[in-house]
């Protein structure tokens, strides 16, 4: 589960806005015996992705409170893509507002960048032919909100928009591994 940063609903539960802030984080269904009703007036607004890598392709990063240990791994491989010789430490604020440019453009749309498939690491997700894949090993895995349905060939000479922001992918060339959801692997 996710948030923006706060309500991006209204009182008939309609989606009026994309983001409420640049803190984009991805949290645990369950921590500390917490309940939330879903979609709660002027709360923030709940949203749900398939696994991690998705989150990650949509911008988002892991929460500091209650995925502390996935937040340290990924703010590791942040600082050390940002500096590898380990002398600079940032911030949740300062990852979430490079964050912020890498996944969101001028006129408030998706950023994305082409780059060529065999430079990209796996969990990165690249758009092809209007639909979005997860980078497995030497495969493709369509993606669909209920699971990966089937796999194709990775090529390596192909271009693809990559969908992935880039800090997030460079963090995941520094070993930071994206949780999968099973279906990647029965395919």
């Amino acid at each position: 589960m996710g948030n923006r940063g706060g309500a991006l609903h209204n009182r008939d539960r309609e989606i009026v806005r994309q983001y409420a802030s640049r803190r984009w984080i991805t949290c645990l269904l369950e921590f500390k015996g917490r309940w939330r009703s879903v979609m709660s007036p002027g709360r923030y607004t709940e949203l749900f992705f398939l696994d991690e890598a998705v989150a990650l392709a949509a911008g988002h990063r892991p929460c500091a409170e209650c995925r502390r240990e996935r937040f340290n791994a990924f703010k590791d491989a942040w600082n050390r893509s940002a500096d590898p010789r380990g002398g600079n430490s940032l911030r949740a604020d300062e990852i979430d507002a490079e964050l912020h440019r890498a996944r969101i453009g001028r006129r408030r749309e998706k950023v994305s960048y082409q780059a060529s498939l065999s430079s990209l690491p796996d969990g990165c997700f690249v758009q092809i032919e209007g639909s979005s894949y997860l980078i497995w090993g030497d495969k493709l895995l369509l993606w669909s909100p209920a699971g990966y349905l089937t796999e194709r060939d990775r090529l390596s000479d192909l271009t693809v928009t990559v969908l992935t922001p880039e800090p997030v992918v460079r963090c995941i060339r520094q070993g930071y591994e994206p949780e999968i959801h099973p279906s990647a692997l029965a395919l």
